[in-house]
């Protein structure tokens, strides 16, 4: 190995490099995911045929070979295939340290819950358990944090330390400097050791794999291709390990070694690589003195550096918020359909803890679907720039695809389990006989509408009670403009209720079958059937509703024709539940396009996202905020209330509100319907939220496995700008135990940031008296590579205000699963 270097920095003091190699599991991004599962299945039979031939002496020059399976869903893979030789063999390479289990199951995203967090982290502790193996590190690649309960799900799984490999396109590493270890501080107060590291195929780039020369991070002068001759490779090497060491030096890093990793090729899904280990060993011959490489593992290395005095490394509590959850919003409408299996299979698990009737195995089906939709590769790297290609389209099935799996499983479980429950299948005579369900961790009121078939409906013409079984008398409820029968009720966590439906047309002779109508000469009948003369609500009835405003005993919404929701008030305490500072009304569309220079050329359209960098919206950005432009009351009765506010916006042909507010309770829900055209360049689409009880209140967030105050508990220099919630948000006064609770059904993105695009803040940079804004971000397509490209297409998207009091912060938590999950109601038989 020569190189010819001149007047090149050095380093000063003697340098260990450890090298952790390892391929970086993308599962669909460079492939069809059958494809890379096959890939992986193999990468780990080839890593055990380099293991066991250096094993042997039979090349000592790889003797030093190591090999980390960055995820057990590889290893998981490879032992569905394996024989029971490459089993043992297997085993016995990870008990020689040849190759290495992570404690990582995939990479994710925040869309999993803290159960699925726990589930996933198991498997890897599990099986090496069952071989007399302990696995105490795990890595992640790619992405750009991690909610706060990761690191409880981690440590409750006897894994003590996380080498965190970010990758800084359109996101950041914390803390303001990499390469770097620190305490996570656990929300149980529990310690994670975390290296805050490089690029996950930073050695690429200074050389370590011949055929393989990266440059990606490293934005040096030196030009070169990805395979160069032996030589001017080794060159370049040299000049780039010495820099980095040297540059270390004068940014006072205070070890001697430094770990990297690597990929046996130049690409994400890469196959192990025994030429990177005789490539250090050329290297140590030369200049092995001074700077010595090493292949190692994540377990030797942290190992190492616990040899040194970390008594005086950071603490950081709080949350990760990563910066590459948002690709969930270019798929929004299968990213609601699996939180709702999510939900469904949290409800299997509370009424049938015991697998009596959705067995282990349905329950796994579920969950391993859950956790392939919300694994962080969101469709092939060429999704955006070409669209229309085979490749793009199948991987953006594929994707989909576990999401829908994930809901027929979950949904299926749930069926055996209601039928286990006493539950009635279709059959003649079928009684109208429900039992409602609060599966939740909290108290409930909620609205719930009594399921009818089509041929049912014939009850309503006539008069019917809903008796309540566990008092025998008849409850209140309203007939909806859709033909709906909604009641009104109260459960305690794990309480259900038997109702039944009883006609009285049958023992009421004088009863009338159906309603006599005649002409009517007091009411706005139009002869066209279109009823859009306002008209007075029913003396009776407990819900207001004038022409610019509704109102129950505890809340009113004011609206105006252009400017949207003008005043939501909590009538007890006669306070503005708004925030004076905000920008834009309640539920309000915002749509954001960054145009391109030629809209039609796929290049330009490529190049608009491209340098968007952590703004995710080009500096030429055009935004549009919705016109209310129609308000139409569409029922109104003891229980409920509902409004229609239709919106008109740009991007968008078609937007409404439907507004319920509750005649009982001080809970209003709404949901957002509209139909999105289909654009090709960059857009996002929220929907204010500007809420706020006022600069006392804190805001939380529930997030998986803990509570988060967005702003402070968060570990330093991370993404201030959105969140991933699991069910919502809320504000909470420490000094009446008051709430007000915002729960996010289908969208999970919270945008906290302002919307301009300016030099994005990370955490701490902010000003002490700052406050997040929130909008729910519910669609983006910005990302130049992986993201569906069009938006196009028909969304409701559900969300519910309700102010609470007396309540702790984790009292409210339930009842954002409450809310979230309502109650569950079947059909029953007698």
């Amino acid at each position: 190995m020569s190189t010819s270097i001149h007047a090149e920095p050095k380093p000063v003091r003697p340098w260990t490099i450890y090298v952790i190699h390892h391929s970086h599991t993308d599962i669909g991004y460079t492939e069809r995911q059958e494809r890379i599962e096959q890939y992986h299945v193999d990468f780990i039979r080839q890593a055990l045929k380099i293991s066991e031939t250096a094993h042997s002496g039979a090349r000592p020059e790889w003797k030093s070979f190591r090999w980390t399976c960055e995820t057990f869903w590889a290893v998981e893979k490879f032992l569905e295939e394996a024989t029971p030789e490459e089993k043992e063999a297997f085993q016995q390479a990870i008990l020689r340290g040849d190759i290495e289990l992570s404690g990582t199951y995939l990479n994710m995203t925040e869309l999993a819950d803290f159960d699925l967090l726990l589930r996933n982290h198991a498997k890897a502790q599990q099986y090496a358990g069952s071989f007399g193996h302990q696995i105490d590190s795990a890595m992640t690649a790619d992405i750009n944090g991690y909610s706060w309960g990761y690191a409880s799900s981690l440590l409750q799984n006897n894994i003590e330390n996380l080498f965190s490999c970010i990758h800084t396109h359109h996101g950041m590493y914390p803390l303001g400097r990499k390469q770097t270890p620190f305490w996570w501080e656990a929300p149980d107060g529990g310690k994670l050791l975390v290296w805050n590291g490089e690029h996950y195929m930073f050695g690429n780039e200074l050389g370590f794999c011949p055929n393989a020369l990266g440059k990606y991070m490293i934005k040096d002068e030196i030009q070169h291709n990805l395979m160069e001759p032996e030589d001017i490779h080794n060159e370049i090497a040299s000049i780039r390990i010495n820099r980095y060491l040297w540059n270390l030096e004068q940014e006072q890093y205070p070890y001697n070694f430094v770990p990297i990793m690597v990929s046996g090729l130049g690409t994400d899904n890469a196959s192990p690589n025994a030429d990177i280990a005789e490539w250090i060993t050329e290297w140590n011959d030369q200049y092995g003195e001074h700077i010595n490489i090493q292949m190692t593992t994540l377990s030797e290395f942290f190992g190492i550096l616990k040899q040194e005095d970390l008594s005086a490394l950071p603490v950081h509590r709080g949350d990760w918020p990563d910066w590459w959850t948002d690709g969930v919003a270019s798929t929004a409408m299968h990213t609601q359909i699996y939180r709702d299996a999510q939900r469904t299979l949290r409800k299997v698990k509370s009424l049938d803890p015991n697998h009596e009737a959705a067995s282990l195995s349905d329950i796994e089906a579920a969950s391993q679907a859950l956790t392939m939709y919300a694994e962080h590769t969101w469709g092939y790297h060429s999704s955006v720039y070409e669209p229309w290609h085979p490749q793009v389209q199948m991987l953006e099935v594929r994707k989909q695809s576990y999401a829908a799996e994930a809901s027929k499983l979950a949904h299926r479980a749930m069926d055996k389990t209601l039928v286990a429950r006493q539950g009635a299948l279709l059959a003649p005579h079928r009684p109208l006989r429900y039992e409602v369900i609060n599966t939740e961790p909290a108290e409930a009121t909620l609205l719930v509408a009594i399921p009818l078939d089509g041929w049912e409906n014939v009850i309503l013409q006539g008069k019917f009670e809903l008796i309540d079984e566990k008092t025998g008398q008849p409850i209140p409820y309203q007939v909806s403009h859709t033909h709906s029968i909604v009641t009104e009720l109260t459960l305690l966590p794990g309480e259900s209720r038997i109702l039944h439906l009883r006609s009285l047309s049958k023992v009421d002779a004088n009863a009338p079958f159906a309603k006599k109508v005649t002409a009517r000469n007091i009411e706005p009948i139009p002869c066209e059937g279109v009823y859009d003369v306002w008209s007075p609500p029913a003396a009776d009835y407990p819900i207001t509703v004038g022409e610019n405003f509704i109102e129950s005993e505890t809340t009113r919404i004011e609206w105006k024709l252009h400017e949207g929701i003008t005043a939501w008030v909590d009538k007890r305490i006669s306070a503005d539940l708004l925030d004076e500072n905000r920008k834009h009304a309640p539920f309000t569309p915002v749509y954001e396009v960054t145009p391109a220079q030629d809209e039609h050329n796929p290049s330009h359209v490529h190049a608009a996202r491209s340098r968007m960098g952590r703004n995710r919206k080009g500096a030429n950005v055009q935004r549009d905020v919705g016109r209310l432009i129609q308000v139409k009351m569409l029922d109104n009765g003891p229980l409920f209330a509902l409004m229609e506010l239709v919106f008109q916006v740009k991007g968008l042909s078609y937007y409404a509100l439907h507004i319920k507010m509750f005649a009982n309770q001080p809970r209003v829900e709404v949901s957002v319907r509209f139909h999105k055209d289909s654009v090709w360049l960059p857009e996002n689409v929220y929907v204010a939220l500007p809420f706020s009880m006022g600069s006392e209140a804190e805001l939380y967030v529930e997030k998986a496995g803990s509570l988060v105050r967005p702003w402070k508990d968060q570990i330093p220099g991370s993404c201030l700008d959105y969140t991933a919630v699991q069910e919502g948000l809320f504000w909470h006064s420490a000094k009446d135990q008051e709430a007000l609770a915002v729960s996010m059904t289908d969208t999970p993105l919270l945008q906290l940031g302002t919307l301009e695009h300016q030099p994005r803040k990370l955490h701490l940079m902010q000003s002490e008296d700052s406050r997040p804004s929130t909008y729910a971000w519910i669609l983006t397509n910005y990302w130049e590579t992986n993201f569906k490209a069009t938006l196009g297409g028909f969304y409701e998207f559900r969300y519910a205000v309700e102010r609470l009091h007396q309540v702790e912060p984790k009292q409210v938590v339930g009842a954002l699963h409450a809310s979230t999950g309502q109650f569950t109601i079947h059909r029953i038989g007698s």
